[in-house]
């Protein structure tokens, strides 16, 4: 596809009187990984809802690999191929790694559960990521580490066809070790060809992992472009104040909310 995987022009999200999201244009390109940052109450939050199909843009239009789109529910971004792993994982803490992974999709024959080909699944794709921590397919995801829960999450998306996988705080309260599997696990995401928006607060983690980054700034977004035309200095510039003098070539640049959205 020679465009953007999901494009995002004019987005608004209205809460009564109260706007969230002001006139957002964003491109999400396949293959790449995007983050998203802004203080808190930027936006974020709403602006990944409404893309995930929890809630519908007040104003605005979102293209889907080139065509027009109308999400009204979750189960039509997650159809379109839209998985969102939240920060709370949405795991049950009592069934086993095969059982989540495949939880709703579940393979049966002769309307038996067909556990041979549900563990052959879920190993195939666990391997395929390279997710090695986990020794023990049948382990009950509660006694899983940090890591790991993530990495059973977004195994999860990838084997539900996901093109667009979007995590947010993928790496809060993770130690070291954790935390670089994830990010791992999100470059390989990129590698396979998959779109990936990354939500998080730790600049470090971001400039480790992203290929682009867009900063929402009090529902707006304030700028967009590749990570290499960014330093933390600016980043946080740009999420605390909404410009900074820093940035020389990203694509974005600071506008007031008069001056409308630009590409």
């Amino acid at each position: 596809m020679d465009g953007p995987l999901l494009q995002l022009r004019g987005i608004g999200k209205n809460f009564g009187p109260v706007q969230a999201l002001d006139g957002i244009d964003l491109d999400i390109p396949a293959g790449k990984v995007t983050a998203l940052v802004g203080d808190n109450g930027a936006g974020k939050s709403t602006l990944i809802k409404t893309i995930s199909g929890i809630w519908e843009p007040s104003h605005g239009q979102l293209a889907w690999q080139g065509k027009p789109v109308h999400f009204r529910s979750p189960r039509d971004a997650t159809d379109a191929g839209i998985a969102t792993v939240y920060q709370d994982l949405a795991l049950c803490d009592n069934l086993d790694i095969v059982e989540n992974m495949l939880l709703g999709h579940e393979a049966r024959r002769h309307l038996l559960l067909d556990e041979v080909t549900m563990e052959k699944t879920a190993r195939q794709t666990l391997s395929d990521l390279r997710v090695t921590t986990v020794r023990n397919i049948r382990q009950v995801v509660g006694s899983l580490s940090g890591g790991q829960r993530q990495a059973v999450a977004v195994a999860k998306a990838v084997m539900l066809d996901a093109k667009l996988v979007i995590m947010d705080e993928p790496t809060a309260a993770l130690g070291v070790s954790q935390t670089a599997l994830v990010l791992d696990l999100i470059g390989r995401l990129a590698r396979r060809g998959i779109a990936v928006i990354v939500i998080s607060h730790n600049l470090t983690d971001v400039f480790q992992v992203a290929d682009r980054i867009a900063v929402l700034y009090l529902g707006r977004l304030v700028s967009v472009g590749p990570a290499a035309d960014y330093d933390p200095a600016s980043a946080v510039d740009l999420m605390t104040t909404g410009t900074s003098a820093r940035i020389q070539s990203a694509d974005l640049t600071a506008r007031t909310p008069d001056s409308g959205a630009e590409g």
